[in-house]
């Protein structure tokens, strides 16, 4: 094999798992580097603290004095813990977090110098908003943007450096990260929410959307990743073929984690544990070095905050075990790729989980109405939720044989099934006293308390019932979670204030009584929301040639999927929230398109050129080894050489022939992509990536894994497949 990669097998061969000391108990040191309610009552006055309390239950501004006050306990909490710096940190629309540090380090007359930290130091920083993507929101002359303050989201320390978590917006006002939607879509369906809630229950104040996101992951020898040239610079593998033995036996799935890897998960829990980041859960997955951690549910706001935190804390403690953390959706042909399933839920501050259903039938209408109104939600607007999840690494993922299609559909099981169509068969109109006794007895009163195994799992359901909560699998596992946690917050929010306005008019133009409207308003939603309910197998042709009789999207590319946020529907829908106005929806649809084009852009450089400048070449050498043989065969034998060479020469003829459509794909992937390049408008460029471009990776790499196979492995450049998912 090549020097580089023989060098990067052996070392990969040779780690060792590093020895990790984990604390007796992680419950003794979880939080213990946030600046927590527990943390806040020791460093801050009582007036600072219920300044705090009162932000993040209601809402409230915090006075600018009480700020200073904040400022200087949080930083002489942070100093006591080792801190030396501290960063407004966010999420802009890279999709990445961003940092700048500053030190709490000031000089003062008489060359003396303190340690200080201000409430505007705190509530607000001006980092340069110039080279963050806008989407047209602002010229690159036009610098200044703010972060400010969350309170809800609680600061910590990571290293030496006291991060606070921040929204960023323009000097103009708009959001210019992934945050600030975010914040406005849960206040919308907390509102909503709350106003439904009266109906059942008169003492509900405040409803949080909550989330639990299960992070799935390749781990790969970080000298095996770095003699990949596709790896290092797109995430994932362009080239490779397969090895003989893949996941066809499923032995990797729920299997014994391998040390090396059971050493990294340790390290990386109690840097979680640190950060006050939930998690509890850790197993193999089903492709090789594929694994999988899931934390307990949060609210969604403070949850969406701590999976970005932890990609970024993946990385840094995969450095310290010599791996390379890959959170690709598909880093591997052939084996299943990486999602990261958003189980979402609304719990109420009463503690009341209203997806759960309760012990009485009145429980139960309360859980009917949002279990209904959300499978409504999505049938309104299930192509918004397809774009909620739409990336250029997502789209390879989406309708393989791990992961969800690109037709958006509601799995609820048999038993929920049966509910509905039992609803659905209420009079319309007032009911009778006998038809309401039967309904409640009959159909709301047989739903039980726990539905969490009424029914089995449809892992090719993109958005399934899984109990007590949804679970939208189809989420990539490099996605930002705010994505697609905004989008449905937000149509459950548009579909709870429909739902509230339809069984008012009922109760006020029509004198009905109210558990008589809910029930009338649910019947119709039923009805009318049957096209988005399927319980068979997403994969099946069937199931797409009957998705599109129903009327539903079956958007499989991102710039197909993306087209529908800047559909007037959408623009609206957001803008009447208050989630988004026009401007900041269309910057987003402008910066989502042009994240796809620069994917397709890089990952056609790069194939084009390991196909050139590592492929090719190594074929003429392995040719010429091979012409040589000839040759000699021929001074030896003569004329009669042909027929100890015939082998030989198929093999001369057919490296020579994967070599010219090699060269001849890269030359017309190349000319192509310079001519789309030319197009003007974003949508025709986007749609020439993935049409004319992008079908020639495929074309380039059926050669170059067919020259894999050939090459003697001596000289193959390329760290292969087995190497790569094997290699522990």
């Amino acid at each position: 094999m090549s020097t580089l990669r023989f060098h990067a097998v052996k070392k990969a061969l040779k780690q060792k798992p590093i020895t990790i000391k984990e604390p007796k108990r992680r419950s003794e040191v979880f939080g213990a580097n946030v600046f927590n309610a527990s943390a806040m009552r020791q460093y801050l006055t009582k007036e600072a603290l219920n300044s705090i309390i009162e932000a993040i239950e209601k809402g409230t501004k915090i006075n600018r004095l009480v700020a200073d006050h904040i400022s200087t306990g949080m930083k002489e909490w942070a100093i006591s813990k080792g801190a030396t710096h501290y960063t407004h940190w966010f999420q802009p629309l890279t999709g990445a977090t961003a940092e700048k540090h500053d030190a709490f380090f000031e000089t003062i007359d008489g060359g003396l110098a303190i340690e200080k930290f201000e409430g505007s130091q705190l509530v607000q920083q001006e980092p340069d908003a110039s080279s963050f993507p806008n989407g047209g929101i602002r010229n690159t002359f036009e610098a200044r943007g703010y972060t400010a303050w969350d309170p809800t989201s609680p600061a910590f320390i990571y290293g030496t450096t006291l991060c606070i978590p921040t929204v960023f917006v323009s000097y103009t006002g708009e959001a210019l990260d992934y945050k600030t939607p975010l914040l406005r879509a849960l206040q919308a369906v907390d509102t909503a929410a709350v106003a439904v809630c009266k109906y059942f229950d008169k003492n509900v104040k405040k409803v949080n959307a909550s989330l639990g996101w299960e992070q799935e992951y390749f781990l790969i020898d970080n000298g095996l990743a770095t003699s990949r040239p596709d790896i290092v610079q797109t995430g994932r593998t362009l080239l490779g073929h397969s090895p003989a033995k893949g996941q066809q036996l499923d032995d990797h799935y729920f299997g014994t984690i391998p040390n090396r890897a059971m050493a990294y998960m340790r390290d990386l829990e109690n840097e979680c544990m640190l950060l006050g980041i939930p998690v509890k859960t850790r197993h193999n997955e089903v492709a090789p070095n594929q694994f999988e951690l899931a934390p307990i549910f949060e609210e969604a706001n403070l949850a969406v905050d701590h999976n970005s935190l932890l990609m970024d804390v993946m990385k840094k403690v995969a450095e310290r075990h010599s791996f390379k953390v890959l959170l690709h959706e598909k880093p591997f042909a052939g084996v299943n790729g990486s999602g990261k399933h958003n189980n979402w839920s609304l719990s109420t501050d009463t503690g009341v989980n209203l997806l759960s259903p309760g012990k009485t039938p009145m429980s139960n209408l309360q859980f009917l109405t949002f279990f209904i109104n959300t499978i409504k939600a999505v049938n309104e607007y299930e192509e918004l939720l397809r774009a909620a999840i739409a990336s250029a690494s997502n789209d390879h993922r989406l309708g393989a044989n791990e992961a969800p299609p690109a037709i958006i559909s509601v799995f609820i099981g048999a038993q929920l099934t049966k509910v509905l169509e039992e609803l659905e068969t209420v009079t319309k109109g007032k009911l009778s006293p006998k038809e309401k006794t039967d309904l409640k007895l009959n159909v709301v009163g047989k739903i039980p308390e726990i539905l969490l195994d009424n029914t089995d799992r449809n892992r090719t359901s993109p958005f399934a019932f899984t109990g007590n909560k949804f679970e939208f699998r189809a989420v990539g596992s490099t996605a930002n979670c705010a994505n697609p946690m905004t989008v449905l917050n937000t149509i459950v929010a548009k579909q709870l204030i429909d739902f509230k306005k339809e069984v008012d008019g009922l109760i006020d133009e029509k004198s009905m009584k109210k558990d008589d409207a809910i029930f009338n308003v649910l019947r119709e939603y039923i009805k009318n929301s049957k096209s988005i309910l399927f319980e068979g197998n997403g994969y099946s042709d069937n199931w797409e040639a009957e998705a599109k009789k129903r009327g539903l999207s079956n958007n499989k590319t991102t710039p197909e999927a993306l087209k529908v946020k800047v559909s007037e529907t959408a623009l609206a829908l957001f803008e009447s929230l208050g989630v988004m106005n026009r401007v900041e929806s269309e910057a987003r649809y402008e910066i989502e398109m042009e994240e796809y084009i620069l994917h397709i852009q890089i990952e056609s450089r790069v194939i084009g050129d390991i196909a050139r400048n590592h492929i090719i070449p190594t074929a003429v050498r392995y040719q010429n080894i091979l012409i040589e043989n000839v040759t000699g065969l021929k001074t030896i034998y003569g004329d009669s050489f042909k027929a100890l060479a015939k082998e030989q020469l198929s093999l001369i003829e057919e490296i020579s022939s994967h070599i010219e459509g090699l060269n001849s794909m890269v030359t017309n992937m190349i000319n192509t992509r310079k001519a789309v390049n030319k197009e003007v408008t974003i949508e025709k460029k986007a749609s020439g990536y993935c049409d004319t471009v992008k079908p020639y990776f495929e074309k380039i790499r059926y050669h170059c894994d067919k020259l894999e196979l050939m090459i003697d492995d001596e000289l193959w450049p390329l760290t292969k497949y087995r190497e790569l998912l094997f290699t522990r």
